[in-house]
């Protein structure tokens, strides 16, 4: 046989054709633009798992001396909501946003590593079934959210704060292995002009969030291996009685943490500020200031970790550090809502469903972020750290911060995913039986944190003064709830039979609307040639005698476009298989079982080999 025939059958054995259609391409797709949808789909299949959760703890805590749920099924479902919200829900919605997003917004055809970032969804998927998983294999993780130790080394017969220990070093290595793929994109792939003060503000948060991830997931994920050290193989990393620390656990858990609050709310921080300046009608006020504050926040985010701790004994030099760098903090974030409103000042706004959401995440933001520079102040962060105060706060930030954010961006960029409008009708309704839902759900917690009922615990007795707040927060949950259903009548009606989109539904700014909706597998016929910040705007408008922007002359655009070859990478399966050892591996550990450890590892090894391997094109 002739060595050209040998390497077209090798090439054939290693890269089998596989479907670019049909349900079954959805298993080996490495379009950036399809595994954002999955990780879309995937993360809002989560937030429904994560808010059924919450609505169980709402309705044990609606009233005095409940039995809707006992002490251990409330401690499993309140570790699990906050898990599943934070690492199953907010942090994937990003990703599935900087997915679909990030290559049209810099002008390019694909992501830098197609099959990594394959990888990282399956990675993803695969760590919330193992977490979830424990449902059935003797309970879910039940030593809260923060897996603070010696509580989470309790009961090492029971394997439930093991599912917490390995499933979030799977999903860790997925948000790892997204940010290095986010980073060397940005870095590489912008089309040509597109310098980097050219970014669109969301690309810019993009790479502040890919660069926090990189730094902070090796961080829990060693404090996640000490963990499973010592439950699994009888280590004392955080074991006090035979010399270990459990401060240990906080210092990296929370220098891990601290980070991901910005990892968390950064996506959104860039949406708004590509809807705010949308609807506005105007540029967004102090792009540049936005651009540093954005990447001052990720900086400063290492230096306010134990703000976290300030009642575990740190001691007052410690306190007083830790307490001037949160004040310190609140100046990006101050400057990024003075520069949102600014762009809103005097501009001919529209008050669009995304631009109802993001007007909603600013003013909600505004309130999380007062109440959090309250905790900077020690003496009365220790009286309030453990009550339900702080709960008000962080679910004002994230919720009300991260969540309105990213509604905001689904209905900005429903169009540019499906060529089709969603209602605005219902759009509007959702907004507003969600921010009544919210405020009435949380704002009441700030008053029951400083009538002093403690955070984390499961019922209260009559006659403490907290009955009639936490009913409301009860009907505000619900309220909430029946907001995301109105939200997914919309999505499925909408993309079924919503209004036709049009080319520039918004007439919006940014390159990503310069594409067909919704855009063809490989982006852009041409990649086009950036020239100015808010590219399509300006080959949209130009300015007449008085600055005043009046639409350009038909053909007066400069319309340079650099041709380049269409080259687009081939499906493969190979990272699902990778991924799939990823879990059974742990359910190895978790049960002690060689033979599952072997079959894991056996994937994982056949995976990546076939990958490196397989031509990345024909």
């Amino acid at each position: 046989m002739a060595t050209t025939e040998l390497a077209a059958l090798r090439r054939g054995l290693l890269a089998r054709p596989t479907a670019t259609t049909g349900r079954l391409s959805w298993l080996t797709t490495v379009d950036h633009k399809r595994i954002g949808v999955l990780y879309g789909y995937t993360a809002f299949f989560f937030l429904l798992v994560g808010g059924i959760e919450a609505l169980l703890i709402r309705l044990q805590l609606a009233g005095p001396n409940a039995t809707v749920l006992s002490s251990d099924a409330y401690s499993q479902l309140f570790t699990m909501h906050g898990v599943t919200m934070i690492f199953l829900v907010v942090m994937p919605l990003g990703a599935a946003f900087f997915n679909y997003l990030l290559p049209l917004q810099i002008g390019a055809r694909d992501v830098a590593f197609p099959r990594l970032n394959a990888f990282s969804y399956w990675l993803f998927l695969f760590g919330g079934v193992y977490l979830y998983s424990s449902v059935f294999l003797g309970g879910m993780p039940d030593g809260g959210w923060f897996g603070y130790a010696p509580l989470s080394e309790q009961d090492l017969l029971a394997h439930r704060m093991d599912f917490y220990a390995l499933g979030l070093q799977i999903v860790g290595i997925a948000s790892l292995v997204s940010a290095v793929n986010f980073i060397v994109t940005v870095i590489n792939m912008r089309a040509p002009g597109m310098s980097l003060m050219r970014l669109p503000v969301f690309t810019w948060m993009t790479l502040v969030v890919a660069f926090l991830l990189l730094f902070a997931i090796p961080v829990i994920g060693i404090g996640l291996f000490q963990l499973m050290f010592d439950r699994l193989f009888g280590a004392v990393f955080f074991n006090p009685a035979a010399g270990g620390d459990p401060i240990l656990w906080q210092h990296m858990f929370w220098l891990f943490g601290h980070p991901e609050v910005y990892i968390l709310i950064l996506p959104a921080m860039g949406i708004v500020s590509e809807v705010l300046p949308t609807f506005s009608g105007k540029p967004l006020f102090g792009y540049a200031a936005v651009v540093f504050a954005g990447v001052a926040i990720g900086f400063m985010g290492w230096g306010v970790w134990a703000h976290h701790m300030f009642t575990s004994g740190l001691g007052p030099v410690a306190n007083s550090a830790f307490a001037l760098s949160t004040m310190f903090i609140a100046v990006p974030t101050g400057i990024k809502i003075f520069n949102w409103l600014g762009t809103m000042w005097g501009g001919n706004i529209r008050f669009r469903t995304p631009m109802l959401f993001s007007i909603g995440f600013v003013a909600m933001f505004i309130i999380g972020g007062l109440s959090g520079v309250t905790h900077a102040l020690v003496p009365s962060d220790y009286q309030q750290h453990d009550t339900y105060y702080v709960v008000a706060h962080f679910h004002y930030v994230l919720f009300g911060g991260a969540l309105f954010g990213l509604f905001s961006g689904l209905y900005y960029w429903f169009p540019k995913l499906t060529g089709r409008m969603m209602s605005e009708g219902l759009g509007r309704l959702h907004f507003w039986l969600m921010l009544i839902g919210f405020n009435l759900t949380f704002a009441p917690m700030h008053i029951l944190g400083l009538q002093g009922m403690p955070r984390r615990i499961y019922t209260y007795p009559d006659g403490m003064g907290w009955n009639f707040w936490n009913l409301v927060e009860t009907v505000g949950a619900f309220t909430i709830a029946v907001s995301i259903l109105v939200f997914m009548a919309n999505w499925i009606v909408s993309r079924r039979r919503g209004a036709e989109a049009g080319a520039d539904p918004w007439d919006a700014r940014t390159v990503e609307w310069m594409t067909t909706n919704p855009p063809p597998p490989h982006n852009f016929d041409e990649v086009p040639v950036i020239h100015a910040r808010d590219e399509f705007w300006h080959r949209k408008y130009a300015e007449n005698e008085e600055g005043v922007p009046v639409p350009a002359v038909a053909g007066a655009a400069d319309e340079d476009a650099e041709g380049s070859p269409i080259h687009m990478p081939n499906p493969s399966y190979f990272p699902l298989i990778a991924a799939l050892g990823l879990p059974l591996v742990a359910w190895g550990l978790t049960f002690a079982s060689a033979w599952l450890i072997g079959t894991g590892a056996v994937l994982v090894l056949a995976g990546l080999y076939g990958w490196a391997l397989e031509p990345s094109s024909e």
